[in-house]
């Protein structure tokens, strides 16, 4: 099973989007249709220019200015986006400084391939212990403990990780934490090892 780590892993790669010259009873229209808070607007060549969203519409629309009838003007500007390489992690912390509830996902050349919310970076927390464990485990041995030269153990429990067992000396317990909390789905991290010996001590009960 593909662990969830990179946008592409949660996006939804379906994109309902507007033009610059939509109108905004079709920005409504859509907007409701399709049950989403905002709409990507495209430039004529089909690149992300900007996002129209409910709050644009509502507090951007004038009784006496025409202007404001159509996605150019309403919409905020320069787009923020991610690619689908970016991860998870990466993503959160975008939308938390921005306080946006959705992101444009973006190739190379920034047309839109997909749309990520808050709730598909969520997707990562339904992730059972026993996936967490695994994927925490394989990440660990991968990256940092060389395989035969430990006795990792990993325990989780309502996405709150343990890690014990024997560990060699070289390698920082605080390293493995921060490996150990970027895994998508970790809640929390801590260490029950010593590494001051040659080779760890077992865990302390």
């Amino acid at each position: 099973m593909k662990h969830p780590r990179h946008v592409d892993d949660v996006m939804t790669h379906a994109v309902v989007s507007v033009g610059l010259d939509a109108p905004v009873k079709e920005i409504v229209e859509s907007i409701r249709r399709w049950r989403v808070s905002a709409l990507p607007v495209l430039s004529p060549e089909g690149r992300v220019v900007g996002v129209v969203s409910e709050a644009d519409v509502l507090g951007k629309v004038p009784g006496d200015d025409r202007r404001g009838t159509t996605a150019r003007h309403l919409m905020s500007t320069p787009a923020v986006t991610v690619t689908r390489g970016a991860t998870i992690a990466g993503a959160a912390r975008l939308m938390g400084r921005g306080r946006l509830k959705r992101l444009p996902v973006v190739d190379d050349d920034g047309r839109p391939v997909g749309v990520v919310s808050r709730g598909d970076l969520l997707k990562v927390y339904l992730r059972s212990d026993a996936e967490l464990a695994d994927d925490v485990r394989h990440e660990l041995l991968t990256h940092l403990l060389p395989e035969g030269d430990s006795t990792l153990t990993v325990t989780v429990l309502d996405g709150a990780v343990t890690l014990g067992g024997h560990i060699p000396a070289s390698v920082p317990v605080g390293l493995l934490l921060r490996l150990t909390r970027a895994v998508p789905g970790v809640v929390d991290a801590t260490a029950t090892f010593d590494a001051s010996g040659p080779r760890g001590v077992p865990d302390v009960p």
